[in-house]
């Protein structure tokens, strides 16, 4: 099947390379322009766009797809662009632009999305990271019709998975990048043999994943610790969690709430020895913090980490 992928991350990265994997003609790929990255600041190509170049595929980059947008010139010759190149569907995954009715119309079977969730719970932009930080047991990959709301489309295919314990949105990413490689695939196989139908979407459930804002990264020490080692490990990899220790900010990356008969304030650091590890009190319970950063260091486990930053008697905020 000819196909116009449009995707920027890892995640849609993953899928990009199944489809080539499976056979398919991947006419055109659309991707997010080139952003400074690294210390250097320096462009660098998404994911995709990597994948793309590597099979050889033409890549566009539009930075607006809305003919009534701020930038109508761009999105007019994008829309020549799809209009022009030969595909049969067009398959979305965390793009990052909105994909106006006019293109939604443009391919022949539509477009379907790859999307890290049961939906209709946690559509929206960050999926992987609200699931975590709710504590929800399992999430999974909705593959889904591309209509013009928010992820609203009827759903094709779906299919969870657990969420670990210990599960950081860096992990659940890749198991759910692999799930829905793998879901794509079927589903554009399915279609082809016209046994692919269409569920709309319940309202029941649905709610909204939120686009993860750097300043959620502060850790509020009067929170349950359970609620405050989700957090943590939905922040992980991404945006880091982090708490106040006298003039410098440290990034918390993995934690868990722990029983003590030590009593303190919120924030309170009641423990911080190589054998007990990094225990703080809380809003309701303690949390023993086992990974830790400081300031322009590495990610170290908390005996490492208290060799070069003593936290005896400090108070975390």
């Amino acid at each position: 099947m000819k196909i116009i992928y449009a995707g920027t991350p890892e995640f849609a990265a993953v899928a990009l390379e199944a489809l080539y994997a499976a056979g398919h003609d991947i006419t055109l790929v659309l991707t997010q322009p080139d952003r400074p990255a690294g210390r250097g600041m320096q462009l660098q190509a998404s994911p995709v766009k990597q994948c793309a170049l590597r099979h050889g595929t033409p890549v566009a980059q539009p930075v607006s797809l809305r003919l009534d947008g701020k930038y109508p010139d761009v999105a007019r010759e994008a829309h020549a662009l799809l209009h022009a190149t030969p595909h049969d569907i067009m398959v979305v995954a965390a793009y990052g632009l909105i994909l106006p009715r006019s293109v939604l119309d443009i391919a022949r079977l539509g477009c379907l999305n790859i999307h890290g969730s049961l939906l209709p719970r946690w559509r929206g932009a960050a999926p992987i990271h609200r699931a975590i930080e709710a504590g929800d047991a399992e999430t999974g990959i909705t593959i889904m019709q591309m209509e013009e709301g928010l992820d609203t489309g009827p759903m094709l295919l779906m299919e969870s998975l657990p969420i670990a314990a210990d599960d950081t949105t860096g992990s659940l990413h890749d198991k759910l990048a692999a799930l829905g490689a793998k879901m794509i695939v079927e589903a554009i196989a399915r279609l082809e043999q016209g046994s692919l139908p269409a569920t709309p979407q319940p309202e029941a459930g649905a709610n909204y994943a939120a686009k993860i804002a750097k300043d959620e990264a502060a850790l509020d020490f009067n929170l349950p610790a359970g609620q405050l080692a989700r957090r943590i490990r939905a922040f992980n990899p991404f945006p880091g969690a982090t708490a106040r220790v006298g003039g410098d900010i440290i990034k918390l990356w993995r934690a868990r709430p722990v029983s003590t008969t030590q009593r303190g304030a919120p924030g309170a650091v009641l423990s911080a020895d190589a054998q007990g590890g990094i225990v703080v009190a809380c809003g309701e319970g303690a949390l023993q913090l086992t990974e830790l950063q400081k300031p322009g260091g590495k990610r170290l486990p908390a005996a490492e980490f208290l060799k070069g930053f003593p936290l005896e008697g400090a108070c975390l905020s």
